[in-house]
């Protein structure tokens, strides 16, 4: 069994940029997939969240691209727009020494006219959603005949918010002779009929058979429907975190939820299906950049959520699906770290408690919090509202401006910005915006600096987004 990249049998391009990013041995489904992809089988692999899946796949299709041919070779399939970004980030990422790289990201919510440009010049990945691919496919926008590899991502999650009609149509507009593969944390019955009807001979990889890692800590903690907030409160305090995500079932609770975290001082901000793509970028970007602490969201996050060091998952209200608790609970304890995940349940719930411990194979540690000696809300928020320790700076240019992350970091250090390294925090550049973490106490001079001054000698606009 292969312990590191090394015998993984990846071009030598690949393996110093692994070697770049600290990636020192390979998670299980990397090594059981990685040499089946290069191959050129097809493959169907099982594997929780946060196991290491993307670089999995993407590995094995960078090292298989003809960067000649400025043409669609490989087509990934994501559920939802923050995933597909987070895809197309990690392969940009991991294709860096790849000169002349092209991944594209096709998702709803942007304007089409943009997408149908990039793809008339020519992308070798394109990464997106089924009903904004289909839609490129169906108006002739896509060329598919070059597609060798098409991924379907958390394909399991694609089937549970309806699109595997989408998802049919797709696989059948591509070219016959392909690799074909398939990720999901849970592998229900239809995923089986898809694989039977479109993968040849599929190898499958099964890691931990879609259970959660024993490094996440689950807990319940019973509150009935009036008592919910104070609930909430006492495991926010009761629990050190330096960033949340905390999920509800509906809009309305989210307001409510926000609202009285907002009140106590809290640093708090919401995610789900009324913001448009771009405040939707916004908030992630805020969470990532710890610039936000607290993030309420619906399941619309419940995939997607690509945040380092997430402490805290709490289930302010239990899914309607033991699925989707899996998938909640999935954005901490990753990458091999400890994570902690308090569910919030009413005595209704014990039922939907059942099924998860049954789908996941495990006990949830039940904890009691002695409701009469509570303190009360202002004096829990005492314990956890506390500022973020970063602002995050809005830069109005990116990848197509030919601005890099070292172009930003300059800027910010030289003698026009006058920061100090430890100042900044994580840049992430989009195709016409980027966002840049900087430290609270400086965020306005650096805001202020960043127009005054220049970033490879175009002036850019810079503004301070959304400080709670």
């Amino acid at each position: 069994m292969p312990t590191d990249f090394a015998s993984l049998d990846l071009s030598p391009a690949l393996l110093a940029v692994v070697q770049e990013l600290g990636y020192t041995t390979p998670t299980p489904i990397q090594v059981e997939s990685i040499p089946v992809l290069l191959a050129g089988k097809d493959l169907i692999g099982q594997s929780k969240t946060g196991s290491g899946k993307t670089a999995a796949f993407s590995l094995p299709i960078l090292q298989s691209l003809d960067l000649s041919s400025r043409s669609l070779q490989a087509l990934i399939v994501c559920p939802t727009r923050e995933l597909s970004e987070q895809v197309a980030r990690e392969a940009r990422k991991l294709g860096r020494k790849h000169d002349g790289l092209v991944v594209l990201t096709l998702t709803g919510g942007k304007p089409f006219a943009p997408q149908s440009d990039s793809l008339a010049r020519g992308v070798h990945i394109a990464v997106g959603t089924p009903g904004r691919l289909l839609d490129h496919l169906t108006r002739g926008t896509i060329d598919p005949s070059g597609v060798a590899t098409v991924v379907l991502d958390e394909a399991d999650r694609m089937l549970d918010m309806g699109f595997q009609a989408d998802m049919e149509k797709i696989l059948e507009a591509l070219p016959k002779k392909r690799q074909t593969v398939l990720f999901s944390a849970t592998f229900p019955k239809t995923i089986e009929a898809i694989s039977r009807t479109h993968q040849k001979n599929a190898v499958r990889v099964t890691i931990d058979d879609g259970e959660q890692p024993a490094e996440i800590r689950q807990l319940t903690l019973l509150a009935e429907r009036d008592d919910k907030l104070s609930a909430l409160y006492w495991a926010l305090a009761e629990y050190t975190h330096e960033s949340a995500l905390i999920f509800c079932n509906l809009k309305a609770t989210i307001a409510e939820v926000e609202r009285a975290l907002a009140s106590s001082g809290a640093s708090v901000d919401s995610l789900h299906g009324d913001l448009d793509q771009f405040e939707r970028d916004q908030v992630l970007a805020r969470f990532r950049n710890q610039s936000v602490r607290l993030l309420i969201a619906t399941d619309v996050a419940g995939r997607g959520i690509d945040v380092e060091d997430l402490d805290l998952v709490i289930n302010y209200e239990l899914p309607t699906q033991p699925e989707i608790y899996v998938h909640r609970v999935g954005r901490t304890g990753r990458a091999g770290k400890e994570g902690l995940a308090v569910s919030l349940a009413t005595s209704r719930d014990k039922p939907k408690l059942r099924e998860i411990e049954e789908l996941t194979g495990r006990v949830i540690e039940r904890v009691k919090r002695d409701v009469r000696a509570d303190p009360g809300l202002v004096s829990h928020a005492k314990a956890f509202a506390r500022p973020a320790p970063m602002d995050t700076i809005l830069i109005s240019g990116g990848r197509k401006d030919k601005v890099r992350p070292g172009d930003i970091l300059g800027a910010l250090t030289g003698d026009a910005g006058g920061l100090q390294g430890a100042d900044i925090g994580k840049i992430e550049i989009q195709d016409r915006l980027s966002y840049v973490a900087v430290s609270r106490a400086v965020s306005r001079a650096a805001v202020t600096a960043l127009n005054k001054g220049r970033i490879k000698g175009r002036r850019f606009r810079a503004t301070l987004t959304g400080r709670r």
